[in-house]
């Protein structure tokens, strides 16, 4: 079950003091920005609500300390004056070089077409209202409108902005009329789901101002909202965002190969979400293809025709990652499949249009719909080794690139008919502004430059006879490195010149003697970071502690089989436990005609006692779990005992929304025999010190290998949200596996399966630790190996005839063939004291492993399921409310 994510900014250089009343999220997903740049992405739990600023900084600096430094090194960069010996402190302090020139700033059409979308137009147009840019001329086209909704809400904006119809349906068409009816040098385009920046547009214009041979320009497309599992799946499957690195594109960057192969992929710039021009471009190389994108049977690819037509008729396109814009992503999943397959189609379009346009681009054209027709088919048919929901979206897009290859000329036709019928659309008023293109005539292959960092840091122009320019970095003389750009022509940029230098360079400019090593620098940064961000921070609170969950009650379930010594170890720990909230134990007898169990539970009044007659491991919890009344129900068994703060280290994760299952370490409590010693080499029952995070991504994560979820503990210290047992897609434990079955054991594995497929988070904390006692003699050891040799082998075949799930396939045959080949090699060559004997003991057992599931099945048939759980609140009212085929609940 999908929990919504909190969608949120945060500017280092001016940090909140605390991130509260989220309680309805169960992660938050932060967008980092410093001076305004976009630095990238961290997500975190959400605890009790809230997140730790503290522990925000320290995730950000761990994840993105070199984007960071980065952008502090082209901050230093650009300052003046540089004076004396280059330091850390510097660096972290240097003021931020904004475009503000006001008096500069060219006039921009911001434009916006739409459709019958004045809802989500209107939270638009809110946030373009807010830009922070003074020369804007705002455009509304409204495509072929049924209604006049869009006239009436621009009309509610008084001047700022102009509306026009535009008759003639379908993206393109309405795009090319608002470059007909643009004033501004350059065009801004978005559409009406997103909502943009306050420094959108300012970022835009940056790049243009700065860098006279840019024609086009594409930004970030940051997710609005993530609160649905469709909107997280959309940002899974790839989204709309390109990244945090600007990058420079033209011609000459295919390297003499066709453009196509390079730069005809789909989506590498960016979305038309968020482009720009400047408005004499398409004077030169015409407008967009209004058989094309959304509108039209070919339902996209408009803008990556245009992105590719820029750089195919010989100029520059900058994505720009500081000029963003949020996306209002699909809130279903029916909208977000037809949304990809529409990719698909739009995609295909796209390739036969451009293919048409250029003659000599058709191979690489039709290369490049083999190639990503193959991706797709990969993708589709790996996905079967594993359960996921995106092999649905796989083969929507597949399915969409098939078709699309028919429908562009269908869409030709019915362009022409509108053409006819309305006219074309002719910006004849543009005028002709020098924009320079990239050739490939070059007088001179590279020119040779020198730039010292102690001076001011100036464009490089005269270059336009080379292709590309060596640099030499000095620092007052002394050389410090060298960089290499590929310029085509065409002048080097201050900004593009800095970025440059830092990524060649990187921190080798703090250490121009060459005195420190590589780890010692970045020890220095990251120190100095940590330092620099935690002071700015320090009057947030302190770093977020555990917490008891006050109000949550526990349910601890302890199974028993006559081992009534263990029992009441294990119970006296449990009623030493001193937690802040409410706790019930229930005792499962699973042989109540042996007598054993009740005198013992009746020492402790304060512990019920439960009968199942039914043999079996899992049989005794699932009954135990029925008649439980808590939020979180704990598993645990009779042979085991645990310090007083074990309960309180295991709940406390809960906190966490995200999480439903928490395991805790498993301990020997005694290794006074060889049996106990070898159990230990076997393999034990403790999975390390080191907390560990799983989720439905490291679920999917493996297309090879089969689930390890036996990493992850064990339900002899598990503890689990009671809902998840009434989740159609987990319910209780599978009988046919555990301790008292002819499987012997993986019911716990299993589950934890299932809760990690229908997309939960499962924690494993070493800091709850339970002691157990295992088996002491050598008899009772190799029934136990037996039988979890057995358990593993039924497990995996769970997976695979219940799960679909082929990945079992690759553990069942090659790797735990491998694994038992390696340990008796390592017997033989005298490398391992493992005795050969429990080696093929495993063997063995994996080998009857089939037959055990086989008599497993047979005899869950034979004895029947237990009652599915039902939540305490949902039995409560059915006992308030009684309906005539109700069971009665009954020990």
């Amino acid at each position: 079950m999908f929990q919504p994510i909190k969608v949120i900014d945060v500017e280092l250089s001016n940090l909140p003091d605390s991130i509260d009343n989220i309680g309805d999220y169960s992660f938050l997903q932060v967008l980092v920005r410093l001076h305004g740049s976009s630095i990238g992405y961290v997500r975190m739990p959400v605890i009790n609500g809230s997140c730790s600023v503290q522990d925000l900084i320290s995730l950000i600096i761990e994840k993105h300390n070199w984007a960071i430094v980065r952008h502090l090194l082209c901050d230093w960069l650009a300052e003046l004056p540089r004076l004396g010996r280059i330091n850390i402190e510097d660096v972290i302090n240097a003021s931020h070089q904004n475009f503000h020139r006001n008096n500069l700033l060219p006039f921009v059409t911001v434009v916006i077409c739409t459709r019958d979308h004045s809802d989500d137009l209107a939270t638009c147009l809110d946030s373009i209202n807010n830009l922070d840019y003074p020369n804007l001329d705002i455009v509304v086209v409204d495509n072929a409108p049924s209604n006049d909704a869009t006239y009436q809400l621009v009309n509610k904006y008084n001047s700022k902005m102009r509306y026009i119809r535009e008759l003639r349906p379908g993206l393109n068409w309405a795009r090319n009329r608002a470059i007909a009816e643009a004033r501004g040098e350059i065009i801004a385009f978005t559409d009406d789901d997103v909502v943009v920046d306050r420094h959108w547009v300012r970022s835009l214009v940056a790049v243009f101002a700065e860098d006279p041979g840019v024609a086009a320009v594409t930004g970030l497309v940051a997710p609005y909202e993530l609160e649905t599992r469709a909107q997280e799946l959309f940002e899974q499957y790839g989204g709309f965002g390109r990244g945090f690195i600007r990058s420079w594109n033209h011609t000459g960057s295919a390297n003499g190969g066709r453009l196509a192969t390079i730069h005809g992929g789909p989506g590498k710039f960016g979305t038309g979400a968020n482009m720009a021009f400047r408005r004499s471009l398409f004077k030169k190389i015409g407008l967009f293809d209004p058989a094309l994108d959304v509108g039209t049977i070919t339902n996209g690819g408009g803008d990556l025709e245009m992105f590719f037509r820029v750089l195919k008729e010989g100029y520059a396109l900058v994505y720009e990652p500081n000029a963003i814009v949020r996306h209002r992503h699909r809130r279903d999943y029916a909208s977000l499949r037809t949304q990809i397959a529409n990719w698909g189609i739009g995609f295909s379009s796209y390739l036969v249009s451009s293919a048409l346009t250029y003659p000599d681009e058709r191979s690489a054209f039709l290369k490049l719909w083999l190639r990503w027709v193959r991706k797709k088919l990969r993708s589709a048919l790996l996905s079967h080794l594993r359960p996921m929901l995106l092999r649905d979206l796989f083969l929507a897009e597949l399915t969409g690139l098939v078709k699309g290859t028919l429908r562009y000329h269908k869409a030709r036709s019915t362009a022409e008919e509108i053409t006819a019928t309305f006219g074309p659309i002719s910006p004849t008023d543009i005028e002709q502004n020098e924009l320079g293109a990239f050739s490939h005539n070059y007088k001179k292959f590279a020119a040779v430059r020198t730039v010292d960092l102690a001076q001011s840091l100036r464009p490089l122009e005269d270059i336009t006879d080379y292709s590309k320019v060596h640099i030499l970095i000095t620092w007052k003389e002394q050389p410090l490195g060298k960089v290499e750009i590929s310029t085509y022509g065409q002048p080097v940029s201050r900004t593009r010149l800095r970025e440059a230098i830092v990524d060649r360079l990187r921190l080798r400019l703090l250490d121009p003697d060459h005195s420190l090593s590589d780890d010692s620098l970045w020890s220095e940064m990251r120190a100095a970071l940590r330092k620099h961000y935690m002071r700015i921070g320090d009057v947030m609170r302190p770093v977020f502690g555990r917490q008891i969950l006050s109000e949550t009650t526990v349910s601890i379930v302890v199974a028993t089989y006559d081992r009534p010594d263990d029992l009441r170890n294990c119970l006296q720990c449990l009623l030493a436990q001193k937690p802040a909230c409410r706790v019930e134990i229930i005792v499962v007898d699973n042989n109540p005609s042996s007598g054993k169990t009740p005198s013992v539970v009746n020492e402790f009044p304060e512990v019920k006692l439960v009968s199942e007659p039914r043999k079996g491991l899992s049989y005794a919890r699932n009954k135990g779990i029925a008649m439980t009344t808590g939020d979180i129900i704990i598993t645990t068994d009779d042979d085991v005992t645990m310090p007083p703060d074990w309960l309180e280290k295991l709940i406390a994760p809960f906190a966490r929304r995200d999480v439903m299952v928490v395991t805790g370490n498993v301990l020997p409590g005694e290794l006074e025999t060889r049996a106990q010693h070898l159990f230990e080499a076997y393999g034990g029952l403790g999975r390390g010190f080191m907390s560990f995070e799983a989720d439905r991504r490291w679920f999917e994560s493996g297309v090879r290998h089969a689930v390890p979820t036996w990493r992850l503990g064990s339900t002899a210290n598990a503890a689990f949200r009671a809902v998840i047992f009434s989740d159609p897609e987990i319910g209780l434990m599978d009988e046919a596996l555990g301790a008292g079955t002819p499987t012997g054991c993986s019911e716990d594995t299993y589950l934890f399966y299932k809760v990690l497929k229908a997309g939960y988070t499962i924690l494993y904390e070493p800091q709850a630790y339970v002691w157990h006692k295992h088996r002491q003699t050598m008899t009772t050891l190799r029934k136990q190996i037996y039988n979890y040799s057995k358990g593993h082998v039924s497990y995996h075949l769970r997976t695979l005839v219940c799960d679909h799930d082929l990945r079992a396939l690759s553990r069942l045959f090659i790797e735990l063939p491998r694994y038992h080949v390696q340990r008796i090699k390592g017997w033989l060559l005298g490398r391992r004291t493992y005795p050969l004997s429990l080696t093929l003991l495993e063997i063995a057992g994996n080998l009857m492993g089939p037959f055990a599931l086989c008599r497993s099945i047979w005899r869950v048939r034979r004895e029947g399921h237990s009652e599915p759980y039902v939540l305490p609140s949902a039995r409560r009212l059915s006992i308030m409310h009684p309906q005539p085929n109700d069971r009665n609940l009954s020990i």
